[in-house]
């Protein structure tokens, strides 16, 4: 089968990051105020998110390389913030609003603002196509706290009101959610369309398999996950009955309770890998039952959260914050952030029209603005010095230093006891114990949807396949910006993946799928697209080597901040929670992201930021 790998698609940025700009000569100097006419990072496809040329400097630190000397950029600050992701941009918002006249600069790796609350663009046949290329929506497990709804409204959000006003479900009209199992696991390809909801009754489960080429005992064992009422826990109480299911695995209680096989097991080992990047074998029971996984109909559990739940499932059983989808994702929260912090770096004034603005990046490090951004500078160091902090960060390979009266390190904090190595040990080890789960979100540009019109499906989970969920763009029509009517015009396709290893603990397993990441090139990564894609839609008339035209891998290493997870970590007291400890304030230094927030929320990251200013104050 021709799979079309040397075909001519979009395949733009193949280095990733900034060294793909170095090699286009795109990176500016310290001040980066060399960006040539036309700089914008958006449009880039091939190798993104943490590319090549965003992480070297990071990883020579970490072994030890030693520090050259930093030229004196001669810059002083109010504040400096590394990182320019939501909590960053947070931050310099919050720390502007006590004090307007605050110079602020924010440095960031990235060749683009905005950490994981990344947009991908596309013109396919002249019509703008937009795709989150991190950060996936407005959505948490519990209502935004005063803080982050009260940010969110000075943007402009209203999640619930923009639902309803721009969300265009009846644009997949009669397309479902589908199955795709691989002929690797079971025996034969398959997209079967269709899927029933996790509630649905035993006959609705039992028509549906039948479709499938599962064989007649891992067709019994899933209907009798999805389906069993009989008490497996019978005699115990509301609360012994959750702290049992604390102590084992959710494939623990599938195997060892339900009974089930390797085959049916099959079919539910990556359901947790979305929100945790991490397999059944790695998240408790309770934790599966919180998040509204199957197996638990006959426990008759109480909707309330329980000791040894982590955060998303303690919060999601009891309820969950407002939502919506931008049609770039959280990108959207990060431009209207950038457009208040930085007066004609973007047109417009709502968040409707944010959507199909252009962003200025020449305007972002503007020497006459009070916020500046700079990109593709890596910080490597940040020391209290005289009353204030100095910062050292790396650009194109060149050592920069400035001084700045505070620092808010809003960046990955596992990395922070390198860029300062006289934290209190406790401290330090608590930052390192911080692991993120590493993903990869890729967009797929299509010449037309018409195969998955005949599939019958607008997204499909694929259980063992390499990537593991798949779905049409989703429908949003806001401002200037139209979703897709036609099948048989261009479109984009979303893929996710979340490598882990079976069979270790949550954060090895994440280490493990880091590791993985790191080592896979761009063309690995567009073969496992190519062949899944042909798999699952080539007899519905997909042809991969003409169809596909264009490909963005967004890669991220370091992806969801971590939850506390109390299979594998001790109980501890409230105030000693990793992420507790490792937040506290150093000197003129504070801490914020959400992975010192204990979620992958960007309330979290919003409140977190909230925290770190008010501490420096």
């Amino acid at each position: 089968m021709d799979l079309g790998m040397n075909s001519a698609i979009d395949r733009r940025d193949l280095l990733g990051g900034g060294a793909a700009l170095a090699a286009l000569g795109l990176v500016g100097g310290a001040r980066a105020q060399g960006l040539p006419p036309g700089y914008y990072p958006p449009l880039l496809h091939g190798l993104r998110g943490s590319g090549p040329g965003t992480f070297e400097a990071a990883h020579a630190l970490r072994d030890g390389a030693a520090l050259a000397r930093a030229a004196d950029s001669g810059e002083a600050y109010d504040l400096i913030i590394v990182g320019g992701g939501i909590s960053g941009l947070a931050a310099a918002w919050f720390a502007r609003a006590r004090n307007p006249a605050a110079r602020i600069l924010i440095l960031d790796n990235h060749d683009d603002v905005g950490g994981h609350a990344r947009r991908n663009e596309y013109w396919l046949d002249g019509k703008l196509h937009l795709i989150n290329g991190g950060t996936l929506m407005i959505d948490s497990p519990r209502p935004y706290s005063r803080v982050a709804a009260g940010l969110l409204t000075e943007l402009g959000i209203q999640p619930t009101a923009l639902a309803k006003a721009h969300n265009r479900p009846e644009v997949y009209k009669g397309l479902g959610r589908g199955v795709f199992l691989d002929a690797a696991t079971f025996g034969q390809d398959a997209l079967i369309a269709g899927v029933p909801a996790d509630d649905a009754d035993a006959a609705a489960w039992a028509a549906f398999l039948a479709k499938t080429p599962l064989d007649a005992q891992a067709r019994a064992d899933i209907i009798r996950v999805q389906t069993d009422t009989k008490d497996l826990l019978s005699g115990r109480d509301d609360a012994a009955k959750k702290d049992f299911l604390s102590r084992l695995s959710w494939r623990a209680w599938l195997t060892d309770h339900h009974r089930i096989g390797a085959t049916a097991m099959a079919w539910y080992q990556s359901r947790t890998q979305g929100e945790w990047c991490a397999g059944a074998d790695s998240v408790s029971a309770l934790d599966a039952w919180g998040f509204g996984l199957p197996g638990f109909a006959g426990l008759n559990l109480t909707p309330r959260a329980a000791p040894r739940m982590s955060y998303t499932p303690a919060g999601y059983v009891e309820g969950g914050s407002e939502s919506f989808h931008f049609p770039d994702g959280n990108a959207s929260i990060v431009r209207l952030l950038v457009r208040g912090l930085i007066p004609g770096s973007l047109p417009g004034r709502t968040a409707q029209d944010v959507v199909t603005a252009r962003l200025d990046y020449g305007r972002l490090d503007a020497p006459a603005n009070q916020v500046r951004i700079r990109l593709n500078s890596t910080v490597v160091r940040a020391e209290n010095r005289g009353g204030g902090v100095e910062v050292t960060w790396s650009t194109a390979g060149r050592l920069h230093k400035a001084r700045a009266g505070a620092c808010v390190l809003a960046c990955w904090n596992a990395i922070i006891p390198y860029l300062v190595p006289d934290l209190p040990a406790a401290q330090a080890s608590a930052l390192h114990g911080l692991v993120k789960g590493p993903l990869v979100y890729t967009s797929v540009a299509l010449r037309h949807w018409r195969p998955m019109v005949k599939a019958g499906v607008q997204q499909v989970r694929c259980p063992a396949a390499y990537w593991t969920n798949i779905w049409l763009n989703r429908p949003v029509d806001m401002g200037d910006y139209t979703a897709e009517r036609d099948p048989d015009k261009p479109t984009i396709l979303f893929l996710a993946r979340t490598p882990c290893q079976p069979g270790l603990p949550e954060h090895d397993q994440n280490r493990a799928g880091r590791a993985e990441l790191l080592a896979t090139p761009f063309e690995r990564f567009e073969l496992e697209i190519r062949q899944q894609l042909a798999a699952m839609f080539g007899a519905h008339g997909l042809d991969v080597a003409r169809d596909i035209t264009a490909i963005t891998v967004n890669r991220w290493p370091h992806g969801y901040a971590p939850e506390y997870n109390y299979l594998w970590q001790p109980d501890v007291a409230p105030d000693r929670m990793p992420h507790i400890i490792a937040r506290a304030r150093h000197g003129r230094i504070a801490i914020a992201n959400s992975d010192c927030g204990n979620g992958a929320y960007t309330d979290i990251a919003i409140d977190q930021a909230a925290r770190a200013i008010a501490e420096l104050v």
